[in-house]
């Protein structure tokens, strides 16, 4: 069972998210799941027990073309206790219809740490083992303390060295090799990669004995649909001698044999850690100050062809890379409410360096770092985000630099007319895609053929549309007086217009998309961003009955649904085969990125009053109970539609956080003021 540790936390750090192990089903342990990052994309990550569930798993899983190029290096290492005669093993392992070992009959507790830390007991005595990434290197150690006694570890190290999407098969062609050196082993598969694995230990001895695992079952991935059976290979074991207390520690390292001093290294994070989550005030709660901590995994340096590393925002873990909706989006809470504005002006750069026809970049290639283009709203998240920026520091040598010329590239494309037949139509609204694009969030697509097919005028597209215009008419005034002018006497015309064409009396809400002049009256909650965003084209009245609508009829313990359960589309559960998962995507499944525009929406509509700040609270804290039950620390990437509401998706996904942290200060501010009413 999984509880937050009363005890008090250390400065202001949250206490660890404590695990109890001893008398939990297994089944429900493997869905328990740690994510551990550093600043350059690379991760380590697993189930409580150590048992890897998924392709995507491993203590070391390196960045080689930060933060992508991502390749499984260190897979898994398993540990045996040898004390007098008895071995006890700690390692667990799933095989089709098996597990061996069963390490997780001697696992007291998982603690998700500054470094994540298992506990087992073994006979009377206590193995502690805990895990740290290097900061900004493909490095990863690994430390073993004993208590209580004295005995022999051994630890077998298992290679992967491959490309993290990909599986190992022993029957493949591979020409898989060890070579021992100075105090450890490297690991190549000379015929497939450049890639050399480091293991080292200073403590240990190596034994050479290299061996083939067959068919290791992810449970995860065949749930998904997907192969899930792998073949691993170890070059050997070190022994140790373990005695009472004294730490050992195991190190690999991708391409470069690289130290790490785990001390320093965990004192270092720790201290970072601190500084972060101490930016968002000494009064915020413990879930807050979980979610600060959380908004940290997401930061990574993208490295980027003829010019400096710069900052960038990873859109999920464990297999999303820099997207640019989900990094507009995720900023305001990940970086803004956290302080980190240098941090947050290299992602704006990053971004607008790569603007064609008036388009951010949809993602980054993971492979050639090439842009993609394929997104009608990212463009308008960077201007919406922009504000948020301005109205968080008053940044104007930024704006006017950076900011301000990318908006104004932005609209003007727009309105011109650019790729994708995205444009502003004669009434002022914004059109564009066609029966083949998916051009908004919803955007999954099978064939040529859209699932949810949103294409012409979509209302979260055109309430941006409205909002960028008024943002810049106010934030050009002074500068630009002419522009200022022309996006005003625009946005005269866009808030109308928005009116007469997405308002659904008989509804009392508004329609989802316009299509060749058909109104989809399908219930979604893409409507509240029309009532959220900074400047909203609705009246108060309007704006309310959206906010109703919305809550009445698509709300749930984890967010709003994407379909209203009525719905003949609407889909149950999230799961299956990759066909089954793209069908549900957004047609029922749960999005908790959404909740941050629904809290400020009831907040805005309602004021900051003591029933909607009772209201949003409790929406609020049905999210915090989820931080100890999937990614721990982390908020899902998405949930079912129905009870009870499974977390499904990325166990750690970039808006989700970023939105729910935003929404918690949001509705911090408002018990403030509706205290001092």
């Amino acid at each position: 069972m999984s509880v937050l540790a009363e005890e008090p936390a250390t400065g202001v750090l949250p206490p660890p998210i404590v695990v109890g192990c001893k008398d939990a089903e297994l089944d429900t342990l493997l869905e328990k799941e740690w994510l551990l990052t550093n600043k350059i994309g690379a991760y380590a990550s697993g189930t409580v027990v150590g048992c890897n569930t998924r392709r995507y798993h491993g203590l070391l899983v390196a960045a080689t073309a930060p933060p992508v190029g991502r390749v499984v290096a260190l897979s898994t290492v398993m540990e045996q206790i040898i004390a007098g005669d008895t071995t006890y093993d700690p390692a667990t392992n799933e095989f089709p219809e098996t597990f061996s070992p069963r390490g997780a009959v001697h696992l007291l507790e998982f603690r998700n740490d500054v470094a994540p830390t298992f506990v087992f007991r073994i006979g009377k005595m206590e193995l502690v083992k805990e895990i740290l990434l290097a900061e900004a290197a493909n490095a990863a150690a690994l430390r073993y303390t004993l208590h209580g006694g004295s005995a022999k570890l051994r630890l077998r190290p298992f290679a992967a060295l491959r490309d993290y999407h990909v599986l190992r098969k022993a029957d493949e062609p591979h020409q898989m090799t060890f070579e021992t050196v100075d105090a450890g082993v490297t690991v190549q598969d000379r015929l497939r990669s450049d890639h050399v694995l480091h293991v080292i230990s200073r403590e240990a001895q190596f034994v050479a004995e290299p061996q083939w695992w067959r068919r290791l079952l992810y449970r995860a991935d065949a749930a998904r649909g997907q192969d899930g059976l792998e073949d691993l290979y170890t070059p050997g074991f070190f022994d140790y001698d373990l005695a009472e207390g004294i730490p050992c520690q195991i190190t690999a390292s991708l391409n470069d044999p690289l130290p790490v001093g785990f001390q320093t290294t965990m004192t270092r994070r720790r201290e970072r850690l601190g500084r972060l989550i101490g930016s968002i005030g000494s009064q915020a709660d413990e879930s807050t100050r979980r979610l600060a901590g959380a908004s940290d995994a997401f930061v990574v340096l993208r490295s980027i062809p003829n010019a400096a590393p710069s900052a960038s925002i990873l859109a999920g873990f464990h297999w999303f890379a820099d997207w640019g909706r989900d990094a507009f989006i995720a900023l305001p809470g990940l970086m803004l409410a956290t302080k980190r504005f240098d941090e947050a002006r290299q992602v704006f750069r990053t971004f607008a360096n790569h603007i064609a026809n008036g388009m951010v970049p949809s993602r980054f290639d993971n492979y050639t770092a090439a842009a993609h283009y394929n997104s009608i709203d990212t463009s308008l998240w960077f201007i919406v985000a922009a504000e948020r920026y301005m109205a968080a520091t008053a940044d104007a040598a930024f704006w006017r630099e950076t900011l301000m010329p990318a908006a104004k590239t932005i609209l003007n494309a727009y309105n011109a007319g650019t790729l994708f037949d995205i444009r502003a139509d004669a009434d002022g609204l914004l059109a564009g895609g066609s029966a083949k694009t998916q051009l908004t969030w919803m955007d999954v697509k099978l064939g040529e053929k859209p699932v949810t097919s949103r294409h012409g005028k979509a209302v979260e597209v055109n309430a941006l549309w409205y909002c960028a215009h008024r943002i810049m008419a106010c934030r050009c005034k002074g500068l630009d007086d002419g522009a200022a002018d022309i996006y005003a006497q625009r946005a005269e015309i866009i808030a109308p217009a928005f009116m007469r064409t997405f308002w659904n009396d008989e509804l009392d809400c508004l329609y989802d998309c316009v299509t060749d002049g058909a109104a989809s009256a399908t219930l979604r909650p893409n409507q509240i961003f029309a009532v959220s965003l900074p400047y909203s084209p609705l009246s108060a009245d309007q704006q309310a009955a959206v906010v109703r609508t919305v809550v009445e009829k698509l709300l749930t313990p984890r967010g709003p649904r994407t379909l209203a359960p009525d719905d003949a589309e609407y889909c149950r559960h999230y799961g299956g085969p990759p066909e089954s998962r793209d069908r549900a995507y957004h047609q029922g499944t749960v999005w908790p990125w959404l909740i941050g525009a629904l809290v400020e929406a009831v907040l805005k509509t309602d004021g900051p009053t003591p029933p909607a700040v009772k209201q949003a609270g409790r929406w609020l804290a049905w999210l915090d109970e989820h931080l100890a039950e999937a990614g721990l620390g982390f908020v899902s990437e998405i949930f079912d539609g129905d009870p009870p509401h499974a977390p499904r998706g990325c166990i750690a996904q970039a808006w989700s956080v970023g939105e729910l942290l935003r929404a918690k200060l949001l509705l911090a501010d408002a018990q403030k003021s509706s205290q001092r009413v």
